[in-house]
Formats: structure tokens, C-alpha cells, sequence
């Protein structure tokens, strides 16, 4: 097995496009006694098999230093916001700098939506 065949071996599996639901809460009203739910991302089990092997690799690969996400994007001129990580030409990225691309979308995410990170 390869470094990355932990990562490599999703490829084929993320190709397409049902990677989950947005979940909008239309049944409470707001009042303190019916609280309207944030919306969130009901993710696929895809997804949530990804996201725990990724951090199952990070974890075996601490020489990559993949918890140094943001310190990898800033070498590597990306700001961890949407646009700049959108528009990032991973063509000229490093190993490194791919998976720490990965990490800051994951992390940023885990802001948004807690979902993917309650089945961890």
C-alpha cells in the first residue's frame, strides 16, 4: 500500500455528484419555544467515511504537518477563505499543499456544519 492509498483509493468514489442534502428547518417558527435549527449538510456516507480516513492519515503522517494547515496555504499563497482555495491551481501544489487544501476545507466546514464531525 502507498502513502496516499488511503486518500487515492476515494478518487473514483467522489466522482458524481451526491455527496449529501442541505437539511433547512421549515417546521419551527423562531419563538423561544420553537427555535428555528441552523441549516446544515446531511452528508453522505462517502463523505463521512472520507473525512475519517483523511484524519486517520493525518494522523499516521505526522512529517506532513497537515495540523499546520494554514501556515501550508499561506506558503503557498492561498487564504483560507472560499474564494482563494476555489481558485487555487493545485497543479502547481506540492503533496503537501493538496492535502493541506483538503484539511482547511474539511476544517472549514467543521464551522458550518457539525454534522460530518458528530459521526467521528
Amino acid at each position: 500500500m502507498t502513502q496516499f492509498e488511503i486518500l487515492t483509493n476515494y478518487i473514483p468514489k467522489l466522482e458524481g455528484n451526491h455527496f449529501g442534502k442541505w437539511v433547512v428547518d421549515t417546521e419551527n417558527g423562531g419563538s423561544s419555544e420553537r427555535p428555528i435549527h441552523m441549516p446544515y449538510v446531511d452528508y453522505s456516507a462517502i463523505i463521512y467515511n472520507f473525512v475519517h480516513d483523511f484524519y486517520q492519515f493525518e494522523n499516521e503522517n505526522n512529517d506532513l504537518k497537515l495540523n499546520y494547515y494554514q501556515d501550508i496555504l499561506n506558503e503557498n499563497n492561498i487564504d483560507w477563505r472560499s474564494e482563494s482555495m476555489i481558485t487555487a491551481d493545485v497543479s502547481d501544489l506540492n503533496a503537501q499543499a493538496i492535502l493541506a487544501l483538503i484539511m482547511g476545507v474539511i476544517r472549514a466546514d467543521r464551522f458550518s456544519c457539525s454534522s460530518v464531525y458528530s459521526y467521528l
